[in-house]
């Protein structure tokens, strides 16, 4: 059996975290003979529930999972750290607004990517969740200088599961069949889920609904402002499909992506082939090796509808950037 894979999750008293931990303990994201070990980070009043959390780890029994670490310092839970999975932050309270959103967090992720650079393994792989993660996941490598910027991504992977559902359901199909379905931009309601490239069965998904005013209209806003729908009928935000997506994420970093399909993530935007502004944490459509990293799918053509639509989030990602330009 190999050497196990540390991997470090924040907010480990949390909902996401709860829906996470237990998967990635039973083997279920780097492989049935890949043993790992957890290190879980919380802030301090809510380590009590942490505790609760291990212990049901333990009782679990799961044999590839051979220890767990505790704290409440990023230094410890981040040590040695193969895989960063940065699920806690601060929730948008009562009349927030978004900005004072993006700086609060902001300066949980400064602390985070300063402890990462100091003590993470030097194949230190990190997947922001935290909302706005786009956002969190530029602070957090502008403060990582000595980790390579191609190890940091933004969960947008949520949103992809989110639009290949919509679309199979319109064309009567199975998930699976929907391919090349990327999301752009930021994890907002700014997002562009790309239908125009998106194919089911292998046609294009347009041809195949017959029904542009529906991608437009009704598909669009339903990926946009699903987050805010689940709010408004469960009373909270989205906890096991955002841990099932940031599983997802993993496994498409870490096994090769199929010929011919796409993935999502946000990823740094410097010299992108699609004139997206450098110095952002951009989702685009990406493929891997398998390598832990990912490159962007160059040579798509976009439609004027589709520039619009990646102008429109890029400019929200670029006040975002506006107001945490002293934590960079």
């Amino acid at each position: 059996m190999s050497q196990p894979i540390r991997v470090a999750v924040t907010g480990g008293a949390g909902q996401i975290a709860y829906n996470l931990l237990f998967r990635i303990g039973n083997g279920e994201v780097f492989g049935a003979d890949q043993p790992v070990v957890l290190q879980i980070l919380e802030i301090p009043p809510a380590m009590d529930a942490l505790r609760g959390v291990v212990m049901e780890l333990e009782d679990c029994a799961q044999p590839l999972l051979h220890d767990i670490v505790i704290a409440d310092d990023p230094t410890v839970a981040f040590k040695d750290a193969n895989w960063a999975i940065l699920v806690g932050g601060k929730p948008r309270g009562s009349g927030m607004e978004r900005s004072e959103l993006i700086a609060a967090n902001g300066a949980i992720f400064v602390e985070q990517g300063r402890a990462l650079n100091e003590v993470a393994a030097t194949d230190i792989r990190v997947l922001v969740v935290a909302n706005p993660c786009n956002s969190n996941c530029l602070v957090a490598k502008a403060n990582a200088p000595d980790i390579p910027a191609g190890r940091f991504f933004a969960m947008t992977r949520l949103d992809e599961n989110r639009a290949k559902a919509q679309l199979a359901q319109k064309a009567r199909a199975q998930v699976a069949d929907v391919r090349r379905l990327a999301i752009w931009g930021n994890h907002s309601a700014t997002q562009f889920p790309n239908f125009e490239h998106a194919q089911v069965r292998g046609i294009r998904a347009e041809a195949v609904l017959g029904d542009r005013a529906w991608l437009e209209g009704e598909f669009m806003t339903t990926v946009q402002q699903r987050g805010a729908a689940i709010i408004k009928a469960r009373g909270k935000s989205s906890a096991a499909s955002a841990a099932n997506a940031a599983l997802d994420t993993i496994r498409s970093l870490i096994k090769p992506t199929a010929a011919g399909d796409f993935i999502s993530a946000g990823i740094p935007s410097e010299g992108n082939p699609y004139g997206v502004a450098d110095g952002l944490i951009f989702s685009f459509p990406l493929t891997s090796a398998g390598d832990g990293e990912a490159d962007i799918v160059g040579g798509l053509p976009l439609s004027r509808y589709a520039r619009s639509k990646i102008q429109t989030t890029e400019a929200e990602l670029l006040a975002e950037r506006e107001a945490i330009a002293d934590l960079l």
